[in-house]
């Protein structure tokens, strides 16, 4: 990982005895990565900050119960933040639903909405279901481009390929990703 403030897994043990430098730095390693995964969750801007900060809350209060199985929090984070959007995305349609009387028309559209929605949070569920299926350095190079956002270039280099290589896993990778989604529609 990254030398300043060590690896997840230290971090995580550190996090666990109340170490507030460590959640600092968890969260400037993985916030970028989660805050993109929340807005593909959440609707507006408050609420993908909402998400972001519940997310790392949850991490700090658990961080004792937590068991990584690679070397990164962030699967568990990301895994995390979906339930938090689905738990908030159920309560919004519970109160809305109270809101709104039996006979109005806006009943089924909010509805509709509301299904949409989760239709969209179970395609990101497959999509993340099928990186964890990649070979790990094609789940790595999908973690730091496709999910932390980094260049191919930066990715080449800490990975020991060339920019091409990086550019046909990516490209390998997304068709891959693409067809477990759009196959599950079918």
């Amino acid at each position: 990982m990254d030398e300043s403030g060590g690896t997840d897994a230290d971090l995580l043990e550190r996090l666990a005895v109340g170490d507030q430098r460590a959640l600092s730095v968890v969260f400037d390693r993985h916030a970028p990565a989660v805050t993109r995964y929340a807005w593909a969750i959440a609707t507006s801007r408050m609420d993908v900050e909402e998400l972001v900060q519940d997310t790392f809350v949850t991490m700090w209060r658990r961080s004792s119960e937590i068991t990584i199985a690679e070397a990164s929090l962030l699967p568990w984070l990301l895994v995390t933040c979906r339930n938090l959007g689905r738990n908030a995305a159920r309560r919004a349609a519970r109160h809305q639903a109270d809101e709104l009387d039996e006979t109005s028309t806006n009943r089924g559209d909010a509805l509709r909405d509301y299904h949409e929605a989760e239709s969209a949070r179970d395609d990101l569920r497959w999509v993340l279901d099928e990186i964890e299926r990649l070979d790990p350095i094609d789940r790595r190079i999908c973690e730091m481009c496709l999910i932390d956002g980094a260049p191919y270039a930066e990715a080449a280099k800490q990975l020991g390929l060339s920019v091409g290589a990086v550019k046909q896993r990516v490209s390998r990778s997304r068709a891959r990703l693409k067809k477990a989604v759009t196959l599950d529609e079918v």
